[in-house]
């Protein structure tokens, strides 16, 4: 699950303006455009920890985030980084923080706002990622976004190990949009798609979706893999749970 950041621009600004991808890809694009008077030093070093976190090389990723601070120690896509890596450390509580000092910088920007979901689900709370999703959803941002966040809660909604907040028809519907926002082009969202077809009790939709997933041009290995994870459990009529 992850976030690639890739220039566009080579004047001394930054700015994200579009998020894209899917719940659990690696490889989905954030336009990066620059804006006035931000540190393009910590810019690039914030780009070279992406790639390190990619490749699953964290602790020189949090090297690299700290010389970033050290460089510049206001620059908010630094702060969205470092909660990126806490979250793979399992450091929740941490990434949650620098979410919310993210947002507090920057309130439109709803990769950080997807990512303290996250965070609050893998801490067991429920009903905040819940409300989180459902926020992002509502305020309907820029649709690639909106793609993402759907695929988000639909995922939620097909796999949260407390059954209170799961409903697999809702899911379904998410996803749907989803896909066809994403132009059936994209492996996590079918996946999602047939993740909630197996909450929904329907499997044999599930076993289809997760065909057409491993048939996406460009799927990767790891993304395969899970795929093929997420198929046995279809074919034993069992639903996914995080």
């Amino acid at each position: 699950m992850g976030i690639v950041l890739r220039m566009r621009s080579t004047k001394a600004v930054l700015f994200l303006s579009a998020l894209i991808g899917g719940a659990m890809t690696a490889d989905a694009d954030i336009e990066l455009a620059r804006q006035r008077f931000a540190n393009s030093k910590a810019i690039n070093l914030d780009l070279e920890a992406q790639t390190q976190m990619i490749t699953g090389d964290l602790q020189a990723a949090a090297r690299t985030i700290d010389t970033a601070l050290q460089i510049d120690p206001t620059l908010w896509l630094t702060y969205f980084m470092r909660a990126r890596l806490f979250v793979l450390q399992h450091k929740y509580e941490l990434a949650i923080q620098d979410c919310n000092r993210v947002l507090a910088k920057y309130s439109a920007f709803v990769e950080a706002a997807l990512l303290r979901a996250e965070a609050n689900a893998r801490l067991g709370r429920y009903a905040d990622s819940s409300r989180e999703l459902d926020h992002v959803v509502a305020i309907h941002p820029h649709l690639d976004s909106y793609a993402r966040a759907l695929q988000e809660r639909a995922w939620f909604r097909s796999t949260c190990p407390d059954a209170s907040f799961r409903n697999g028809q809702q899911a379904v519907q998410d996803a749907k949009v989803a896909c066809k926002i994403m132009k059936w082009a994209d492996a996590s969202t079918i996946d999602t798609l047939a993740v909630a077809c197996a909450e929904a009790g329907d499997f044999g939709s599930a076993m289809r979706y997760g065909e057409q997933t491993l048939s996406v041009r460009g799927i990767t290995r790891d993304e395969s893999r899970r795929v093929q994870q997420h198929m046995a459990l279809f074919k034993q009529h069992r639903p996914v749970r995080s």
